[in-house]
């Protein structure tokens, strides 16, 4: 028992000493000469409870933590999102030796409440469970007293609500509270060792106060010069450029006095600064003699997606990217321009070099590859493109006004010199350059004429290009819609006059029939409506050098389909058309990949072409009969006839392919003329019969598919023509 009570009394101490509070000891030597972050030994908890500030509570089931940003107790996730509210504790004492005054310096994203042993010592915005209700404030610079009582320990409690602002809506910061301590005197200090932080605040507002100076006496220069010459745009361009470099560094110098939301005034800033340099770019286009190329469309164009990405993202980390892509567009077209403006190629490559290297040692920095801060030179990188730009206008400016100097000295010493032989001089070149300038008038004149004739000629060729293509694509549908059309105008004319009869004499039975015909009459006119849709949307996508989708197709089917489509069109359209026609379509061939109704648009133009050359033979032979009695051919002894057939054709490599042949007894191609037939706008029909693109078309689609068309040659005795298309058959199936 007492062995018991021995172990239980060493265990007792050792558990209390387990459970004893981490105290912060403030001293003179703790804070010597810097700022410390009191990120250490706290305890939170979620929610918000007034008696949580009381020393007296009781916080052991609170979790504990060391982390600078308070709300991220584990460097990665935070303990309340928007809108929500924390409280922080933490044991703090002043050691009895303690003779300055300790103040405190909080960077927050919301409001805060401290309390020190229950007391509300200091109150940074509105903190509220309504997050309508929150007063963001960020103190920035300001030192607050933190009056601690020596040699006792006490709590420092926080009360926190994250206020981050909306936008941009994803950042690497979910909001975030930062407590450092320091003395009075350190924070008072103007060395940079004693008061970094604040000397460096201060620094960087001092280099954008110099940056600002700068832009301001640039801005009134160069507005100056735009104003007294206002020929020279240039100048104009480049004040505006600097006008809005001008409010970028207002909106930064605003930004750092400014303890609310700084969202809008980073984005107002980096905007500014998207704006001023997209126009510091066309200047130096305008100055190196570059035309404005796709790189500079597309950095301006970048430039707005990167203000519009500023509501989703960091403005300050996109607009110093998208300035180092401005920089690189630089460099590149100062190299494109060394030849023919050398001066300017040198500045502009020194500048951008210089703020490349810059901002590669701020990465390296940043990453930790490199020990050195940088950061508050960064108002004066902004300002390298614009200086350089500044200097070389200058030198511009200078270097014509020195040429004009030079060149009004030469004419006093020629006129004092040679006074008289000037003057005859002066009286021979005015008559030349009259003449010439005469002369010259004349030639731009005509030029000019010239030039509406050609823009003009232009025009009428593509308007006429695609006219023709239309034509001749949907002329076949809309006889088909037309033909039907007048054939139902004519039927309904009739149950007009059945119906204008006495009821005794209609015939119900004959109405009946005729409206049975007009709606068939009516099915096919949507039929062939539908099909010249389908027609011109297959123009369309052609137009867009698009094939379609390939499929497999039975080349036999799909032949057939078009050579019955093509005959009855005709008999549609012509009633004095007559001719026959024969398949002779080889079984044994595979299904081909094509895109149909390409495929289909060439046999349609083929067999079209052979109809209406049988039709022709047979009108020139009605003709000779009619003309000279006796003849030989005549209209009964020629039967016009077109014929289509297909065989396999297997190729040196052993793929299988289709060889499709169009034949006609007509009167044949000049052998002349055989070598033209596939160009555009060659055509033997008479004018209005024909456009010359329906060949050339299908040449095109033919070799689109990875195959041939030709052209056969018949035998000396004989008429006719055949078209021979050979397509690979790429995938097959048996």
């Amino acid at each position: 028992m007492k062995r018991i009570l021995y172990i239980i009394g060493l265990f007792i101490p050792l558990l209390t000493f387990g459970q004893s509070e981490k105290v912060f000891v403030i001293a003179d030597s703790t804070l010597l000469g810097r700022w410390s972050n009191l990120g250490k030994d706290w305890r939170y908890q979620k929610g918000d409870h007034k008696e949580w500030a009381n020393p007296a509570f009781d916080d052991s089931s609170w979790k504990e933590f060391s982390n600078p940003n308070l709300n991220m107790p584990d460097g990665k996730h935070a303990i309340a999102n928007r809108g929500e509210i924390v409280w922080f504790r933490k044991r703090i004492k002043a050691d009895s030796s303690l003779t300055k005054v300790i103040v405190l310096n909080i960077f927050q994203l919301g409001a805060s409440e401290i309390y020190l042993d229950g007391k509300l010592i200091h109150e940074l915005g509105k903190v509220s469970s309504d997050i309508n209700q929150i007063v963001y404030n960020n103190p920035q610079e300001v030192l607050l007293e933190l009056p601690l009582e020596k040699g006792k320990e006490q709590i420092l409690a926080v009360r926190y609500v994250n206020a981050r602002y909306k936008f941009p809506i994803y950042t690497n910061i979910d909001g975030l509270i930062r407590i450092q301590a320091t003395t009075l005197s350190n924070a008072n200090s103007k060395e940079d060792i004693k008061n970094s932080r604040i000397a460096f605040n201060r620094q960087f507002i001092n280099n954008i106060s110099i940056s600002l100076g700068i832009s301001i006496l640039m801005f009134i220069i160069f507005l100056s010069f735009f104003l007294f010459f206002p020929n020279e745009k240039i100048n104009g361009y480049f004040a505006t450029s600097v006008l809005f470099l001008m409010l970028f560094n207002i909106g930064i110098i605003y930004n750092q006095d400014y303890s609310g939301n700084p969202f809008w005034l980073s984005f107002f800033a980096d905007t500014c600064v998207v704006i001023s340099f997209s126009i510091l770019l066309y200047c130096l286009y305008n100055i190196l003699g570059q035309p404005l190329d796709i790189l500079f469309k597309a950095i301006i164009f970048l430039g707005l997606i990167t203000i519009g990405c500023y509501f989703l993202y960091e403005p300050d980390i996109l607009g110093p990217i998208w300035a180092i892509l401005i920089l690189f567009t630089t460099l590149i077209t100062a190299i494109k321009s060394w030849n023919k403006n050398r001066i300017g190629s040198i500045l502009f490559m020194s500048s951008s070099f210089i703020s490349l290297s810059f901002w590669a040692i701020y990465i390296l920095s940043i990453i930790g590859l490199i020990q050195v801060n940088i950061i508050s030179f960064v108002p004066f990188i902004f300002m390298v493109t614009p200086v350089t730009l500044a200097i070389y206008l200058g030198y511009a400016f200078g270097k014509r006004s020195q040429e004009l100097r030079l060149n009004l000295e030469q004419v006093k010493t020629l006129s004092k010199e040679k006074e008289s032989i000037l003057s005859l001089q002066n009286e021979t070149l005015e008559t030349q350059v009259q003449e010439r300038t005469a002369s010259l008038n004349q030639s731009i004149i005509d030029l000019k004429a010239t030039q509406s004739q050609l823009i003009q000629s232009e025009k009428m060729a593509s308007l006429g290009e695609l006219t023709a293509g239309i034509a001749h694509e949907i002329q076949n549908p809309l006889n088909f819609v037309n033909n039907f059309s007048e054939v139902s105008n004519e039927m309904m004319q009739e149950i007009k006059e059945e119906r204008a009869k006495n009821k005794e004499d209609r015939d119900e039975a004959l109405q009946d029939e005729i409206l049975e015909d007009i709606s068939k009459n009516l099915d096919k006119i949507s039929l062939h409506g539908n099909r010249a849709s389908s027609i011109v949307k297959g123009m369309l996508e052609h137009s867009r050098t698009s094939s379609g989708e390939k499929e497999l197709i039975d080349i036999n089917a799909l032949a057939d389909e078009y050579l019955k489509l093509a005959y009855h069109g005709l008999r549609a359209k012509d009633k004095d058309f007559n001719a026959s026609f024969e398949s002779r379509f080889d079984d044994s061939i595979p299904k081909i990949e094509v895109v149909p109704q390409d495929i289909g648009r060439v046999l349609l133009n083929l067999i079209n072409n052979a109809f209406y050359a049988c039709t022709e033979r047979s009108r020139s032979a009605v003709n000779e009969k009619q003309q000279a009695e006796g003849l030989k051919q005549n209209a009964e002894s020629y039967k016009p006839k077109v014929t289509i057939s297909t065989k396999s054709q297997k190729s040196p490599s052993g793929d299988l392919g289709v060889i499709i042949s169009v034949s006609d007894n007509g009167n044949g191609i000049p052998q002349n003329i055989i070598d033209k037939i596939f160009q555009p706008f060659f055509t033997t029909k008479p004018t209005g019969k024909g456009t010359g693109l329906g060949l050339s078309l299908a040449y095109d689609i033919v070799k689109a598919h990875g195959g041939k068309i030709t052209i056969g040659i018949p035998k000396p005795e004989q008429l006719g023509t055949t078209f021979i298309i050979s397509l690979p058959a790429s995938n097959q199936t048996s």
